[in-house]
C-alpha cells in the first residue's frame, strides 16, 4: 500500500483499532488485485497460459491489462484516507524507496549494471505516487467549506482529464523524430523514441531492447489513473450516505468505461501505451469492482469471503517483492535433469510436480496457484502477528 508508511510493527491496541476501522473493501480490492498478479506472473509454462491470463498482444484487453492499473488506482484511493496530509518530505521518501525496491529487484539475482532495467513496475507507481499525492495536497488549497470535497474533486478530475488530452494530442498530432505522424507502433511511438533517448537501449524491457511497457512519456497518463483514483476516494470520504456512494461509483464506472471504448476509435485501448481510452476505460472498471467490494463488504457486511484477500492486500509490498524474489530464486538453482536438461528448480518443480498430472493448461495455472498459497502462508503468519511492512 504505498500511500502509508510502516516498516515492520508489533501488535498493539493501536494498530488494532487502525485495521478495524480501515476502508475493508478497499483491502479486499488491492487483495484481489494482488493475487492476479501473482497468477498471471508466475505460469508454469509461459507457452500454456489460458487467455484471460495473458496480455493483449497490442492493441485491445484481457482481465490480465487490468491488474496494473487497478493498483494504482487503489494507489490514488488509498492518498485520501490517510489521517493526516502528507509532508512533502514524507512524499518524497515513500515514492523514491519504492523506485528503490523495485531497482533492487530489477538487479538480483545477477546484478548486472550494463543491462539493468531501469523503467518498471514499482518505478511507475513510486512516480505515480509522488505524482498524485503533490497534487491531491496541492489541490487541498481548492477546498472551500461549503462544498470542500466537491471542489477539489472537480480540479483533480480536471487535471486528470488534461493529462489524457494533453498525451492524446502528443501521441497522434505531434510527428515523431522519423517524421512520422499518428505512429502508435511498438518501435515508432513516441514514447519508444524517448525511452531510447533517455535510456539507451540496454536498459529497457522488451528482447529488442526498443520500447517498454513502463516507460517515461506513458506515465504521464498512469499519473492520471492515480488521480482518477483520488477523485474515487474522495467520494467514499464524502458525507454521502453509504448507498449513494456505491451508486456514484456505479455511475463513474458507466461513465469511464463508455468515454474509454468512445476514444477506443480514434486513440486505442492499449495497456503498452498506456493511451488515454485505456485511461478511462480501466478507470471505469475499477470504480465497478470497488463499488462493488464497497457495497458488498462496507455496505451490506458480506464479510464470511473476505479474509484471505485483506491478509493479502494489508501488506502488497511485501507479496509483490517476496514474489519477485522466490520467481527469480527459483529460476537461478540448478535442480537437476529433465528429459536430458539441466533445468532450474522452478522448471523442475513444475517438471516433476505438476506437468505429469495435468493437461499443460491447467498443470500452468495450478503451479501459478501454488505460488499463491505458498506467498499466502507467509503473509497469513505475518497478519496473525500484526506485521505489515510498508513504504
Amino acid at each position: 500500500m504505498p500511500a502509508t508508511t510502516v516498516v515492520g510493527e508489533p501488535r498493539s491496541a493501536a494498530r488494532d483499532a487502525e485495521l478495524s476501522t480501515r476502508l475493508v473493501s478497499l483491502d479486499v480490492f488491492r487483495g484481489m488485485t494482488m493475487a492476479a498478479m501473482v497468477i498471471v506472473n508466475n505460469p508454469g509454462d509461459g507457452s500454456h497460459v489460458y487467455w484471460p491470463l495473458e496480455h493483449a498482444a497490442w492493441n485491445g484487453w484481457t482481465p490480465t491489462d487490468l491488474i496494473f492499473p487497478f493498483f494504482l488506482f487503489i494507489v490514488g484511493v488509498a492518498i485520501t484516507l490517510s489521517r493526516r496530509n502528507a509532508a512533502w518530505g514524507t512524499i518524497v521518501r515513500r515514492g523514491a524507496l519504492i523506485i528503490a525496491i523495485g531497482w533492487a529487484l530489477a538487479l538480483y539475482p545477477h546484478f548486472d549494471f550494463a543491462r539493468w532495467r531501469l523503467p518498471g513496475v514499482l518505478p511507475r507507481i513510486g512516480v505515480c505516487y509522488m505524482a498524485a499525492a503533490a497534487l491531491f495536497k496541492v489541490s487541498l488549497s481548492t477546498r472551500r467549506a461549503a462544498t470542500a470535497r466537491r471542489s477539489q474533486a472537480l480540479v483533480l478530475t480536471a487535471i486528470a482529464v488534461g493529462l489524457c488530452v494533453a498525451y492524446w494530442f502528443w501521441m497522434t498530432h505531434v510527428p515523431t523524430p522519423a517524421g512520422v505522424l499518428n505512429d502508435l507502433s511498438p518501435d515508432g511511438n513516441w514514447g519508444a523514441h524517448v525511452d531510447r533517448a533517455v535510456f539507451g537501449t540496454s536498459h529497457l524491457w522488451s528482447v529488442s531492447e526498443t520500447w517498454d511497457p513502463e516507460g517515461l512519456l506513458s506515465t504521464i497518463p498512469a499519473i492520471a489513473t492515480t488521480v482518477f483514483g483520488i477523485v474515487a476516494g474522495l467520494w467514499l470520504g464524502s458525507t454521502a450516505t453509504p448507498d449513494r456512494k456505491a451508486a456514484g461509483l456505479l455511475v463513474g464506472a458507466v461513465a469511464g468505461i463508455a468515454i474509454g471504448y468512445a476514444w477506443n476509435p480514434f486513440f486505442p485501448i492499449n495497456k503498452n501505451l498506456w493511451t488515454s481510452s485505456y485511461v478511462f476505460f480501466t478507470a471505469g472498471a475499477a470504480c465497478l469492482l470497488l463499488g462493488f467490494c464497497y457495497w458488498s463488504i462496507d455496505v451490506r457486511r458480506w464479510r464470511g469471503w473476505t479474509k484471505p484477500f485483506v491478509v493479502l492486500g494489508t501488506n502488497a509490498i511485501t507479496l509483490f517483492a517476496a514474489s519477485a524474489l522466490l520467481v527469480k530464486t527459483l529460476l537461478t538453482i540448478n535442480a537437476g535433469e529433465v528429459e536430458g536438461e539441466t533445468v532450474s528448480l522452478w522448471s523442475y518443480l513444475y517438471a516433476r510436480g505438476f506437468e505429469p498430472f495435468f493437461g499443460p493448461y491447467l498443470a500452468s495455472l495450478l503451479f501459478a496457484l501454488a505460488n499463491v498459497a505458498v506467498l499466502f502462508a507467509l503473509l497469513a503468519w505475518m497478519y496473525r502477528r500484526r506485521v505489515f511492512l510498508r513504504v
